[in-house]
This record gives C-alpha cells, sequence and structure tokens, in this order.
C-alpha cells in the first residue's frame, strides 16, 4: 500500500490536474463576464485620472504589448504571455478597473485559457491610445482624397457592371433560339 500512496497515487493526480485548468479559468472567465458592467461604470468614473498613467505605462512597454493593446489576438496571448502578464500588474498598480482579478486569473492560468477578460482590459486600455494617435495622425486632407478615390472605384464598377450586361444582351440575340 506504501508503494501505491507514494508512486502511483500522486502521478494520476498529476495526469487530472492539468485538465483542472480549463473548468477554473471558464469559471474565472464567467465571475468577470457577469462583473463587466460594474467595471465600464468604474471605468467611466476614473476615465479622467486613468488617462495619464495608462499612456505612460502603454508607452514604456514593450512593442509586442502595444501591437496587442491595438488589435488583441489570442495568437498574440500566447506567444507574448509573460509580457501580458507584466503589463496587466502595471495596470493593477495605478488600481484600473477589472485589472486585478483579470492579473490574478492570467497569473494562475496564463492569459490565453483567460482570454476573453484580457482582451477586455486591453479594449479599455486601448480607448486611451488609439484617440490620441487619431488626433495627431489623421488631417482632414487625406480623407477628403481618400473618399473620393473611394467613389472613383465604385464608379469603374458601375461603368465594367453595365459593359458586362451589354456583351451578355449582345451574345443573346447573336444566338438563334433553338427548336
Amino acid at each position: 500500500m506504501g508503494y501505491w500512496s507514494s508512486k502511483v497515487l500522486p502521478k494520476i493526480k498529476k495526469v487530472f490536474e492539468k485538465n483542472g485548468k480549463k473548468p477554473a479559468a471558464a469559471e474565472a472567465c464567467k465571475s468577470f463576464d457577469d462583473s463587466k458592467g460594474e467595471i465600464d461604470k468604474e471605468f467611466e468614473e476614473k476615465k479622467t485620472e486613468l488617462q495619464p498613467k495608462v499612456v505612460e505605462i502603454y508607452e514604456a512597454s514593450s512593442a509586442e504589448v502595444k501591437a496587442l493593446v491595438k488589435e488583441p489576438k489570442e495568437a498574440g496571448l500566447k506567444k507574448h504571455s509573460t509580457a501580458v502578464n507584466k503589463f496587466l500588474e502595471e495596470l493593477v498598480k495605478i488600481e484600473f478597473p477589472g485589472s486585478k482579478p483579470v492579473s490574478e486569473a492570467s497569473t494562475k492560468y496564463g492569459p490565453v485559457l483567460v482570454s476573453g477578460p484580457v482582451i477586455f482590459v486591453f479594449e479599455k486600455v486601448s480607448t486611451f491610445i488609439i484617440t490620441e494617435e487619431k488626433e495627431v495622425e489623421a488631417p482632414p486632407a487625406e480623407a477628403a482624397t481618400s473618399g473620393e478615390v473611394i467613389v472613383a472605384v465604385e464608379e469603374k464598377a458601375e461603368i465594367v457592371v453595365e459593359e458586362e450586361k451589354k456583351e451578355e444582351a449582345a451574345v443573346e440575340a447573336a444566338e438563334p433560339p433553338k427548336p
């Protein structure tokens, strides 16, 4: 009996413990989803005081994390999990709404298993970042010219469609009706 409990049983437990992470991570995601409304309210209340802190943390972060904040993807979370965890820990330090439970779950289960909450927090962070960059980068002259280009492309597409219809009509007229 001693051999069984000291050698075999621990190995069996190890095998079954690996699968225990997914249900626990799913439970953490579910509890986070339940508190999203509360987090949104807190986010709106603290928005003005959080912006300079979030921008500072974002600027200090690595290029990989910056890319993930702008466009969060599960593959990126998997590749750069340690950087994601560090970024979440920095957000916890400034008391960013929702970052504490996400950081704890991400550290415990990995950012991939709790990707929904991590992406939610990244989307909230991106509201500070993207608005700032759009003001600097988007001159109105470019918007007007790109709009004209789109209209020109649409007109060309209409012309092509009309020409195809004419060709089809000519082909049908050229063929005699079959008896």
